[in-house]
């Protein structure tokens, strides 16, 4: 199979191969690849990023690949160092852990031969193995992190988490990757369909490891929510907390006409003075995730976020939730006044108390938004608040 380099490409494949205390199967998974090379008469290069403390370095190098020591750990930090050292026309990413058979390079490569930009190997498309991947991640882990990816960013991938895929130099470049952890699995395919590459699936066999798993199921696992929740954190979180905010308000404006609260319906009223003031934090979380996004280049300044990156629109924000700390304490001057006029008696006002609180805690909340929004923005553009 020959695979033209072409101008301004050195070899015609990079395979990458991240490793970390891997000694046991470096050597192999490094024969496999150049058997392909010498099979299929392709110029490869082959690349290891490794941060290990065992002999894996040594073995990759006495078998010809090139050793890289990248200056920050992590799954993403040891591709991002690789793909600034790769010459290849198409780049190939890989465990080094022997899981993926890497005899299977030529599936990988012949969609990009054709046209794709992006190729993943699925390994629920082919076969998985008997002990290759535990219950907790075939059944529940990836596919519900495959299930966000889909839903949230309108893709149709079957394995968001498999390490084996195929990417054209040109279609690389075009990505803007930046994380360092294990999030970066999610993070190449958020972009990749973000910057609409012609992606494309092949089924691939996925081996059991013969050395201990390095993945930490649950704190990977949220690395990759995180990840993707914060390039989305409109309808998943601001969306839910207006709706529950909603609710609340509708709830308190009802009882509250009714009269009579503290005597019928004031449970109920409470529970709605607590649904306004969790569901506006939440929203207001939901916008401070965004600009966060926006600012660190994962997102666009469009629509309702490019007004809250308004300087000016910021202080409006401030102005409101000073409206409404003021009216809310207004509230409570008048339950105080209320007491005097009983000579300091009983009194009933458990309503107005909560109003009170209820305005005094959003307004809060609102100004400290605006606040944190505004710090987030100092070096946006490179312009202070004063200019234009």
């Amino acid at each position: 199979m020959e695979t033209p380099s072409g101008p301004g490409y050195m070899f015609d494949v990079s395979v990458l191969l991240p490793a970390l205390d891997e000694e046991r199967t470096i050597g192999e998974c490094i024969q496999k690849i150049q058997i392909v090379f010498h099979d299929n008469a392709i110029n490869g290069e082959i690349i290891v990023p490794d941060a290990s403390t065992d002999c894996t370095a040594d073995i990759a190098r006495s078998l010809g690949a090139v050793v890289i020591h990248p200056e920050k750990k992590g799954y993403g930090n040891a591709y991002l160092e690789a793909f600034r050292h790769a010459q290849g026309r198409y780049i190939i990413l890989g465990d080094a852990d022997n899981t993926y058979d890497f005899s299977e390079i030529p599936k990988l490569i012949a969609p990009l031969k054709n046209g794709a930009d992006f190729v993943i190997g699925s390994r629920f498309k082919g076969a998985i193995h008997p002990g290759a991947m535990s219950p907790l991640h075939r059944y529940i882990g990836n596919p519900v992190l495959t299930w966000m990816v889909n839903v949230i960013f309108h893709t149709n991938y079957s394995d968001t988490h498999s390490g084996f895929r195929a990417i054209t130099r040109e279609a690389l470049d075009r990505l803007n990757l930046k994380t360092g952890g294990m999030e970066f699995a999610s993070e190449m395919l958020v972009m990749a369909s973000k910057e609409q590459l012609k992606i494309e699936e092949v089924p691939i066999d996925y081996y059991p490891r013969i050395t201990p798993s390095k993945l930490h199921s649950f704190a990977d696992g949220w690395r990759h929510v995180r990840f993707v929740l914060l390039m989305r954190p409109l309808p998943f979180i601001a969306v839910p907390g207006m709706v529950f905010s909603v609710i609340g308000l509708l709830l308190m404006a009802f009882f509250y006409t009714q009269g009579n609260i503290e005597s019928s319906h004031l449970h109920t009223f409470i529970l709605g003075a607590i649904m306004v003031m969790g569901g506006l934090q939440v929203i207001l979380t939901g916008f401070l995730m965004k600009t966060y996004s926006v600012v660190h280049g994962y997102g666009r300044k469009t629509g309702l976020i490019g007004l809250l990156m308004n300087y000016h629109n910021l202080e409006k924000f401030i102005l409101a939730g000073s409206v409404l700390i003021l009216a809310g304490i207004l509230f409570g001057i008048s339950i105080l006044i209320r007491w005097i006029s009983v000579n300091f008696g009983e009194l009933s006002q458990i309503s107005t108390a909560i109003v009170s609180l209820v305005f005094i805690v959003s307004g809060i909340q609102i100004f400290l938004f605006a606040v944190f929004q505004s710090m987030m923005l100092l070096n946006e553009n490179g312009n202070s608040p004063g200019q234009p």
